[in-house]
């Protein structure tokens, strides 16, 4: 198979596009004659997940503008109605009224309870050895179980992308929590983030003011940009900043600022006051600074949602804005023309994100060469359109999701940075690139070895603890660090010999024993916390051969082809995998070999699955 660099690879894409020859840049409508099922396909790329042939041909049998109208205006449509049979997400009861408001820290934790006899709902002992031990179980308790929620909803959002009947609802979904980007290891809280999710899906194709407004008032927002420590007198400026720089007008265009330091400053007054209490947007009116603010050229008592209004006011917002969703679904490059055309379609239509969507989506430039076939899938795109591709119903359990792209550089719920996920040519390097090879593999060829990330802990020290409870150490002992033998014996870990009676005295002295609770915290995790369903791909492959009739290789190899890459595959790779299935098979006659097709099946789409070219959507 060959190989190739990044910009070999967009180069063959852009090359190997079968895509119209011109309409760069065009945003007129292309026409019913200028529709195929290789504009279908593209459609579905770009505006979900991908399709098998026959939603292909379902979708190629509409008109552009029917097709399109189905995508972006799902809302109380019969597709959208299909989805009431999708599974809402199943909760494992973990959360109880103590553990809010959850502190900052483990230190905070303690100091709660030393100061007031109880924290996280939990009293302190009133007598005894380690009389916090329970609060501090507790909170690491609730970090590993939030945690572990979190995967869980990961999945149950990947198989919605998967079977949903109105994938632009999930993909743009997928857009916004790259663009307001928060991650649960600060937000601590699976369900501020299931909270958000459900904004996304409920708003993401809807109008970008309320979008906005939902997430500036969304408590996992609100948690992520210190909302709590941003109150009158000492405001904050983290959400301020990030609202113009990352949100909505961008740091500055051709050269010209969009706003200055000043306008932050007093933008984050306006903001103050503005927190969460549980899972509901609170306004705290004696922590909110109702003094007079100049943003933006305009001065008032201005408040969080007038400085909104104010930013959307910009024109700068509205280009802003229509070029990330261009970028997302079209390519890198456009010219200021069509920034600005796209632009004037989002502020005509007062920020209603539809109508965008539905320029883009018909547009020629849509269609043009340079737009087909030439973006790097994201790891969680080139997943789910690999199930989709592959006929899967579910997402599997071997190998899990949530690892697999977390190795290709994108896991749902912990972007790196407030600023997302970079894309593009960043979703690709030669170790990537083998890293995407080998998640094909475990996918056709699940790893007889896999332990469940879920119900194992990657931890060494927690494992070390574990491993010493169950031999029936007490817990000094147990958590002793590694090296630090008993009595001062640092060449017997974990200890050997008779505890020094300074030792002794200061165990029987300790409030809490922190590498303990890191330990018991995860064992209550796994014990409450429902698994992950673990099954692999349920894949024949024969069968989607004989529904075709294939009599040899030849014609397998192209309908594979044809099935996996949105490019035309270079006659010499097409060449090596029909030499490499007649080698497998002992055959070129598909009737021959079929008592043992499935296994050659599978290496020759795990190799068509390698190939760069795979890698575009």
């Amino acid at each position: 198979m060959i190989r190739m660099t990044i910009s070999a690879l967009l180069l063959f894409g852009l090359a190997h596009a079968p895509a119209q020859a011109d309409g760069v840049g065009d945003l007129a409508p292309i026409s019913s004659r200028q529709w195929s099922p290789v504009q279908a396909a593209h459609l579905l790329e770009r505006a979900g997940f991908g399709g098998t042939p026959q939603e292909i041909a379902r979708v190629a049998a509409l008109s552009p503008q029917a097709a399109v109208n189905e995508l972006v205006n799902f809302k109380n449509s019969d597709r959208a109605r299909l989805n009431a049979k999708l599974a809402a997400f199943d909760e494992s009861d973990i959360h109880d009224a103590g553990l809010e408001p959850f502190p900052a820290s483990r230190p905070a934790a303690t100091t709660q309870a030393k100061q007031t006899g109880e924290a996280l709902g939990i009293k302190v002992k009133p007598t005894g050895n380690r009389r916090m031990q329970p609060v501090v179980d507790k909170f690491f308790y609730w970090l590993r179980a939030s945690r572990l929620e979190t995967d869980r909803l990961a999945y149950w959002w990947a198989n919605r992308m998967l079977s949903t009947a109105t994938p632009l609802q999930e993909k743009m979904a997928l857009f916004w929590h790259g663009h307001f980007a928060t991650n649960e290891e600060k937000v601590r809280d699976y369900r501020k983030m299931k909270r958000q999710l459900d904004l996304f899906q409920a708003q993401g194709v809807g109008n970008f003011r309320d979008l906005l407004i939902g997430v500036a008032q969304d408590p996992a927002m609100l948690a992520f940009l210190d909302a709590g420590v941003n109150v009158k007198g000492a405001p904050n400026e983290n959400f301020a900043r990030e609202i113009m720089e990352l949100f909505t007008m961008g740091e500055g265009h051709k050269g010209v600022n969009n706003y200055t330091e000043q306008d932050i400053r007093e933008a984050a007054r306006a903001f103050t006051g503005w927190n969460y209490k549980g899972l509901e947007f609170i306004s705290i009116a004696a922590k909110h600074d109702d003094g007079a603010k100049t943003i933006l050229g305009r001065t008032g008592n201005l408040n969080g949602e007038q400085v909104i209004d104010l930013i959307l006011a910009q024109p700068v917002t509205a280009e802003f804005i229509a070029a990330k969703i261009y970028r997302q679904f079209v390519r890198e490059d456009m010219s200021e023309a069509t920034r600005n055309q796209l632009g004037d379609i989002l502020r005509r239509n007062r920020y209603e994100l539809a109508p965008l969507l539905q320029a883009i989506f018909l547009s020629k430039d849509f269609y043009s060469s340079p737009s087909m076939a030439t973006r790097i899938k994201s790891p969680v795109e080139l997943a789910i359109s690999t199930y989709q591709k592959l006929g899967l119903k579910e997402v599997p359990g071997v190998p899990d999701f949530n690892d697999a792209t977390g190795a290709l550089g994108q896991r749902l719920f912990r972007p790196p940075t407030v600023a997302g996920w970079a894309q593009g040519k960043s979703w690709i390097t030669p170790g990537l690139l083998l890293e995407r090879g080998n998640f094909a593999r475990d996918l056709l060829f699940p790893d007889i070895n896999f332990i469940p990330p879920d119900r194992y802990n990657s931890e060494e020290t927690i494992r070390i603890v574990s491993n010493k409870i169950d031999r029936g150490m007490d817990i000094a002992t147990a958590t002793r660090p590694e090296g630090r033998g008993m009595g001062g014996d640092a060449a017997t870990p974990g200890g050997g010999g008779m505890m020094s009676e300074a030792t002794a005295m200061a165990d029987r002295d300790e409030d809490f024993n922190t590498r303990y609770a890191s330990f018991r915290g995860w064992q209550v995790a796994t014990q409450r916390v429902k698994p992950i369903t673990r099954h692999t791909a349920q894949l024949n492959l024969v069968s989607l051969v004989k529904a075709q009739n294939l009599s040899s290789t030849e014609q397998v190899v192209d309908t594979l082809l044809e099935r996996f890459l949105r490019v035309t595959a270079h006659p010499q790779d097409r060449a090596r995998l029909i030499n490499f299935l007649n080698t497998e098979l002992g055959t070129d006659q598909i009737a021959v070999a079929q008592s043992y097709l499935e296994e050659p099946l599978r290496l020759l789409v795990h190799l068509i699955m390698s190939l760069p070219e795979y890698q575009l959507g």
